[in-house]
């Protein structure tokens, strides 16, 4: 391959892995499909071996797992996967909790103020039954909390627990209206908290929050 193709190739490996890793996060690759390159990229819209290059990739993430001359099963969510990422979202967001409150309090109500628009947004989903949208509103609420603790490391690790509760988000907010609605009641109680630097206050809202994400889910903690 001469030096001019590579960027070419980059990207189409970055299409492939973007694009496949998407349809899994969003369920329209459900758990426990097969998946097959020359299909996938087709829909992609590249040639079989960058969506090779994916697959490995999403392999390593434990979203595939790969069987030759088969295909690719995108792996279900199990209930160890979603008590994991839920233990682990709690220490991260217990600290970011401690953190913020911590912060003067012109910093809070900037943090506060850029969480309002996300909190109309998950009230338009509601009202419009959209939850896909109330996910993605849902995501950035917390991790734009995560991110004002100001641990760019933390931060990262978060990232990476939150593409691995997409897909639980969805089925959570599908199953349950009423858990769609406290999810924001718990949100707009978080940005109140937050702006009177309540700290405990903060860490209960956070943890009973994440028990009953875990309750939807039938997960025991």
């Amino acid at each position: 391959m001469n030096r001019d193709s590579q960027p070419d190739a980059r990207s189409a490996r970055e299409r492939a892995y973007q694009g496949t890793k998407q349809r899994i996060l969003d369920g329209t690759y459900e758990g426990g499909s097969l998946l097959n390159e020359a299909d996938v990229a087709e829909t992609i819209g590249a040639s079989r071996t960058p969506v090779r290059d994916a697959f490995l990739s999403l392999e390593a993430e434990g979203f595939l797992r790969l069987y030759p001359r088969r295909g690719a099963l995108v792996v279900p969510v199990s209930a160890d996967e979603i008590r994991s990422v839920l233990e682990a979202r709690e220490v991260i967001e217990e600290f970011a909790a401690r953190r913020v409150c911590g912060l003067p309090a012109a910093e809070r109500s900037d943090l506060v103020a850029s969480l309002r628009p996300l909190l109309a947004e998950q009230d338009e989903a509601v009202a419009g039954g959209d939850d896909a949208a109330f996910a993605r509103a849902d995501r950035g609420f917390h991790e734009a909390l995560v991110a004002a603790a100001g641990n760019p490391i933390l931060a990262d690790h978060y990232t990476a627990l939150r593409d691995r509760q997409v897909r639980m988000n969805l089925v959570a907010f599908a199953r349950d209206d009423e858990r769609t609605r406290q999810n924001l009641a718990d949100h707009e109680a978080m940005a109140d908290a937050i702006s009177s630097a309540d700290e405990t206050g903060l860490v209960a809202l956070m943890v009973r929050h994440i028990d009953g994400i875990a309750a939807v889910l039938g997960v025991r903690r």
